[in-house]
């Protein structure tokens, strides 16, 4: 039997449970309409959003459940 996990931060190394979810691409890769997901916790969300807000791939960030 393979035991399914709870969602998760992620931060390398970061076992915490998701809370956001930040929505990015690359402008160079994909198209315009097209989002990837990194999941954070609250203690790396900041530092997780600033790494794809430096590239420019930050497109939005929503409580985890919330994305459609």
């Amino acid at each position: 039997m393979i035991e399914e996990l709870p969602p998760q931060c992620s931060a390398k190394g970061c076992r915490a449970a998701a809370v956001w979810a930040l929505r990015w691409n690359n402008p160079k890769l994909h198209t315009p309409d097209y989002r990837k997901t990194w999941l954070a916790c609250d203690e790396h969300r900041e530092s997780l959003g600033s790494f794809l807000e430096v590239r420019g791939f930050l497109r939005e960030v929503t409580p985890f459940g919330a994305i459609s």
